[in-house]
């Protein structure tokens, strides 16, 4: 009985605690079961009923209420042995870090989320630890967007017949660019819907725009891509073209401030950076969860990792380093560069998908999920989403793919 006790025992001390995946993502999901990572899916209701037929044990959360019984989710998960919470998406990011204050016992875990989701005290904090931003500040009215917007042109020195600076106004917490306003003039001000109000108001960042993808554990940056930006919500290339590869050092030093200055253990952050004419940095803003434009896709394209499985190895801290060894190539070793372009509609109305035959023959490209369009009327463009589908691209010259998405963005695929 004894010698069956303790076979008893070491089998549960090998047994892993389930991660709690938040948001519904096939891809993490697919990627967890790949890597023997047992986890808890917490999706919104109604998403839980084919999760369920799948056998995957499943919580349905409403990511949206916020009053006194926030708590019963930290205990839904504490009675499943869950360790620790992953976010997937925005909306989840401050729902990680409440849970990890309880399940890691990191009392700091919360308010490390908040500075995700809160852009002006995301870049209060930068600012205070000596990372070069733009100028911002907090506007809560028309008159004082109208204000910060007249300072900006004040301290540029613009001339009355001169075109104004821009400036940037975006929404305290939302994902990406949503609800970004790029303000031109007064009268764009005017225009605004009142809800628009509170939000951040920025000045114009000019330069090269690319993003990072850093993979973090322990402290230590485990593998970091970098994705040139050609056209923003666009268009992107992975890994970096040679101008950005030159000052892999000076980003990766700039990465490693940002992980200090935020507090970043153990994870991914995709963070986004502005490089001038000077080949100076300048920070725009930094995520905590999946990035957009199918950034995941062009990077196991590019290096053949999955990196929906590298978010759930480095975000555990009990993932040996062994593991993480074996796991990521060398940021100098990709296999090939991938590039997209996330195709928008230019009409209001739409009949039939008309693919390019030149790209469909070109030999750089990969594949799309373009779609006949189900109704003639297009949806309602948010920030850089409901994109009618992407073209995705791959090849040997970085150069080639930068011509391909900047010809075929100006195409357009509907008629």
């Amino acid at each position: 009985m004894a010698a069956k006790a303790s076979v008893a025992k070491n089998t549960s001390k090998a047994k892993k605690s389930p991660v709690a995946l938040l948001g519904y993502s096939l891809e993490t999901m697919e990627a967890a079961k790949e890597h023997n990572i047992p986890f808890v899916a917490v999706v919104p209701e109604g998403f839980d009923i084919a999760l369920k037929e799948d056998g995957i044990d499943v919580v349905t959360w409403d990511f949206y209420m916020r009053n006194q019984n926030s708590e019963r989710l930290s205990e839904k998960l504490l009675e499943r042995g869950v360790s620790h919470a992953v976010p997937l998406y925005e909306e989840t990011v401050e729902w990680a870090g409440q849970l990890n204050t309880v399940l890691l016992k990191d009392p700091r875990a919360f308010q490390r989320a908040l500075l995700f989701r809160d852009k002006a005290m995301m870049k209060r904090n930068a600012q205070m630890n000596g990372i070069r931003v733009g100028v911002f500040e907090e506007v809560h009215s028309r008159e004082e967007a109208l204000a910060f917007f007249e300072d900006i042109n004040e301290a540029r020195l613009r001339l009355q017949e001169e075109a104004p600076e821009p400036v940037h106004l975006k929404p305290l917490s939302a994902a990406g660019s949503v609800g970004h306003v790029f303000v031109r003039s007064r009268q764009d001000i005017a225009d605004l819907p009142d809800d628009a109000f509170p939000c951040l108001a920025e000045s114009h960042l000019a330069g090269q725009e690319f993003s990072v993808e850093a993979f973090i554990h322990k402290g230590k940056i485990e593998f970091m891509n970098i994705t040139e930006y050609v056209h923003l919500g666009y268009s992107q290339i992975v890994p970096e073209t040679p101008r950005l590869t030159k000052i892999r050092p000076k980003i990766r030093k700039a990465i490693e401030k940002l992980m200090k200055a935020f507090g970043i253990v153990n994870g991914m952050i995709h963070p986004e950076y502005f490089l001038d004419a000077e080949g100076e940095l300048h920070f725009g803003e930094v995520a905590a969860r999946v990035p957009g434009g199918h950034i995941f896709e062009l990077i196991q394209k590019a290096y053949g990792f999955n990196p929906y499985a590298a978010l759930l190895l480095c975000s555990d801290p009990n993932t040996p380093k062994a593991v993480l060894d074996k796991f990521f190539p060398k940021e100098q070793d990709h296999k090939i560069f991938a590039a997209n372009l996330m195709v928008y509609p230019r009409k209001a109305s739409i009949h039939q998908l008309k693919f390019p035959e030149e790209l469909a023959n070109h030999a750089y490209m990969d594949r799309h999920t373009m779609f006949e369009p189900v109704t003639a009327k297009v949806a309602e463009r948010v920030g850089f989403g409901n994109h009618y589908g992407t073209v995705f691209l791959a090849g040997e010259d970085p150069e080639i793919l930068r011509e391909l998405v900047q010809r075929y963005e100006d195409v357009d695929f509907y008629e």
